[in-house]
């Protein structure tokens, strides 16, 4: 079952600056939704902790992210993939900056698919679920990079 979002916002800050938000998880990470924890390996991969909770359905899912594409100040994309209780995750999520006069604009669009037992369980869920949750993690960097 594969999930698409997207959207555009815009910032008071620089290109460069918002780039280099986006490409430090140790900025970001806490603002995922039910962020548990996070661990580095290295400049590009990482590992984030977050809970979940469908239904009954209730554990802690453990993604593993690699910053796949890097073009200081214009695009960051990472992919990833992990594991959840019932299930597994792929996803994708990648950010193109623009200047504007005001600060950058901000495109953002991704991919999640769920894998497993986890989708016939909780199908029809996780839709709603995912996009409430994106939405919050769009709100947090919104409100992090004013």
């Amino acid at each position: 079952m594969a999930i698409k979002f997207g959207g555009e916002f815009e910032v008071k800050k620089t290109p460069e600056e918002v780039y280099d938000f986006l490409t430090n998880p140790q900025k970001f990470a806490p603002l995922l939704p039910d962020f548990q924890g996070m661990t580095q390996q290295d400049s590009t991969h990482f590992t984030v902790k977050v809970d979940v909770g469908i239904s009954y359905i209730k554990g802690t899912a453990e993604v593993k992210m690699q910053l796949a594409e890097a073009d200081r100040p214009k695009r960051a994309q990472y992919k990833g993939q992990g594991s959840v209780a019932g299930g597994n995750v792929s996803l994708t999520a990648g950010f193109d900056l623009s200047p504007v006069d005001s600060g950058t604009k901000v495109a953002w669009q991704g991919e999640a698919t769920v894998f497993g037992r986890l989708t016939s369980v909780a199908g029809g869920l996780l839709e709603p679920l995912g996009k409430k949750n994106v939405k919050k993690l769009i709100d947090g960097l919104q409100a992090a990079l004013q």
